[in-house]
């Protein structure tokens, strides 16, 4: 990763930029970050900031890398090795604040941004939303307190072209607020690509603690907040049930799948945690410990997973996550579960898992 070079006078043409970079010509024609063929491989992608000093923040893919000023004017600008195919989050830091790229219409919530390189592959279904758009909300919401989870939370449903199975989505605020699924599944269900569902959106108090490989989130989803599904009015199905989660929730997905396989058949789980064990996050590296972590030495017991259906998906970036996830798909399916396995395009960041997220669901559901 590497700044332009201060001595060039014709600017960022190369990045289809005319003009001196800071004057209201040139910021009238920037827009969201550029990319240019790299002559090894990947893309070089410009990122500009007009205002104060600032560092970009990646999500999970990269270092932060600072930005440069040109000259004495109010433009900051990074250029930004790329590998391809690369979707990822981004924001920029100054100071204590955080702020989403005003250029880039596609944004991840009020203060983050979605940058993809050219050949990164198409997101079917998942609308552009600004900064400072509002998604919508689903108007069905459960009042889930006390149980065997303690403490209150909301659990918006939303019956996505009439309902049916239900969805389980675990960090259910993230695909609420953050990212569109209740727009990007209504489309899909409307264009033929998903079967009518029924979303419900279950938010994560503490996810270390409900989505470590313990019984209480799934017997506190069994025996309390299906119930509450099946009688909050919600045309729902509750006895067809995919549970799709990522990085941690991904982990407890498949935990729930094993140890209570009579409630959860059907997985969508993208970038599951399985480095996890016990004592992982008591260790300097939690990555570094066994391979496949703890749900890695369940499944070496081969349990019957014949009634399993579950789709893997992981980021191709996520060098260190593939050892784990490889030997916790081959281990799945020699359990005897039917097994579906993609990679994404990207690293560790829901950016790149939505269109992961719709297409598995609909696997899953057969």
């Amino acid at each position: 990763m590497r700044g332009l070079p201060a001595e060039m006078t014709d600017g960022f043409a190369e990045f289809g930029l005319s003009g001196a970079p800071g004057t209201d010509a040139f910021w009238a024609a920037a827009g969201a970050p550029v990319s240019v063929p790299a002559e090894d491989g990947g893309w070089r992608t410009l990122f500009l900031w007009r205002g104060p000093e600032a560092i970009i923040g990646f999500e999970s893919w990269s270092q932060p890398v600072p930005l440069r000023r040109w000259g004495a004017s109010d433009c900051w600008y990074a250029e930004v090795r790329m590998p391809a195919r690369l979707r990822v989050t981004y924001r920029f830091l100054v100071g204590d604040e955080t702020y989403a790229d005003p250029l880039n219409p596609v944004a991840a919530g009020g203060d983050r941004s979605i940058a993809a390189t050219p050949d990164a592959p198409a997101q079917p279904h998942w609308p552009a939303v600004g900064a400072d758009g509002v998604l919508p909300v689903p108007l069905a919401r459960i009042r889930w307190a006390g149980g065997r989870l303690g403490g209150r939370r909301t659990v918006r449903i939303h019956p996505a072209g009439g309902g049916g199975p239900v969805v389980l989505l675990l960090d259910g605020d993230d695909w609420l607020y953050l990212h569109p699924a209740m727009t990007a599944f209504d489309s899909a269900v409307a264009a033929g690509d998903l079967p009518p569902v029924t979303l419900v959106f279950l938010p994560a108090r503490d996810r270390v603690a409900e989505f470590a490989c313990r019984p209480d989130l799934w017997e506190a989803v069994r025996d309390e907040l299906l119930p509450l599904v099946a009688r909050s009015g919600t045309p729902a199905d509750p006895g067809r049930l995919v549970v799709a989660g990522q990085s941690l929730g991904g982990l407890s997905a498949l935990y729930a799948a094993l140890e209570f396989p009579e409630l959860v058949s059907r997985v969508a789980c993208q970038s599951g945690s399985f480095w996890w064990t016990p004592d992982a996050l008591d260790r300097a590296d939690p990555l570094g410990g066994p391979v496949g972590g703890a749900v890695a030495d369940r499944l070496r017991g081969r349990p019957d997973l014949s009634g399993l259906r579950i789709a893997f998906d992981v980021g191709e970036h996520e060098r260190r996550m593939l050892p784990h996830c490889e030997l916790t798909e081959t281990l799945t399916r020699q359990a005897g579960a039917t097994v579906r396995v993609s990679r994404s395009a990207s690293g560790h960041d829901r950016a790149g898992w939505r269109h992961a997220l719709l297409r598995d669901v609909a696997w899953a559901l057969g």
